[in-house]
């Protein structure tokens, strides 16, 4: 039996697969990466997996149409697998950067904390803490103390 057509929501993906996606998405911007996609070995060594852990992750990406398998085993991020990822890249960003500047957390601590929160955390409280960073504070202003 098919599963049904949810064109608004894709699937959801579990956190590790959310890493591998971000993983894939964060080695494709890379300057000497970009124009080419990661390649599988990358993507091992920036989760601390051995390559069949990552290969298995790629082939679940892939039946989800998130990924691409290149030439020379480079792995490109589809459209949807683009907007996804860059979706939870830039959730990570926006709380690593409160982390640091609001709360004053090391970096490595804020990347740590940041990478478990991105996946848990709604819309809703990103927005609340981009606007906060921006100095957009509901009901007041962010430098009134």
């Amino acid at each position: 039996m098919d599963k049904p057509d949810k064109p608004d929501q894709p699937d959801k993906l579990t956190f590790t697969m959310e890493n591998y996606l971000e993983a894939v998405y964060e080695l494709s911007q890379e300057q000497e990466t970009k124009a080419r996609g990661a390649r599988l070995t990358d993507v091992a060594v920036r989760l601390s997996v051995n390559k069949s852990t990552a290969s298995a992750a790629m082939t679940t990406l892939a039946e989800k149409d998130l990924i691409e398998a290149g030439r020379y085993r480079r792995i490109v991020l589809t459209e949807a697998g683009h907007d996804m990822a860059s979706a939870v890249a830039e959730k990570h960003k926006t709380i690593g950067r409160f982390f640091t500047e609001i709360l004053d957390l090391d970096d490595e601590t804020a990347d740590t904390d940041a990478c478990a929160i991105e996946h848990v955390i709604s819309d809703r409280a990103i927005h609340a803490m981009r606007n906060f960073l921006n100095g957009r504070v509901p009901g007041g202003n962010a430098n009134c103390g």
